[in-house]
């Protein structure tokens, strides 16, 4: 999968790593927020750049996380974007463009993020 094969959808591109505890910390409210507007068409992707596969799939197992995820170990996608700390969280929208850009944890369900996410998916 490409990024550009989700065009049409408000995509939240979350950079993490398990041994990270901010990106830990957030990754309940990633949760919640996904099963909260997927079917708007939000589209949250974890990019880990976690080494350890185990751990990576542990992880996954045992916090329940379904939103899509993808292990990046040698950090190509995230040396793309530029990202150098983590968690770190790009918003792209329907049409592609890069319209916000958050490093650090977020309470990803918090009523601000909602609305801010909610006229991005258009209503």
């Amino acid at each position: 999968m490409e990024l550009a094969d989700l065009r049409g959808q408000v995509v939240l591109l979350n950079f993490w790593a398990t041994w990270c505890p901010p990106c830990v910390a957030e990754m309940p409210s990633l949760q919640r927020l996904h099963e909260r507007l997927r079917d708007r068409g939000l589209f949250v992707l974890g990019v880990s750049v976690d080494a350890d596969a185990d751990a990576y799939e542990e992880f996954l197992r045992t916090h329940r996380i379904t939103f899509a995820n993808y292990r990046d170990p040698e950090g190509r996608v995230s040396t793309l974007y530029g990202t150098f700390m983590y968690p770190e969280t790009y918003i792209i929208d329907r049409e592609g463009r890069l319209v916000r850009k958050i490093i650090g944890p977020l309470e990803w369900d918090d009523p601000d993020m909602i609305d801010f996410l909610n006229r991005k998916l258009g209503g």
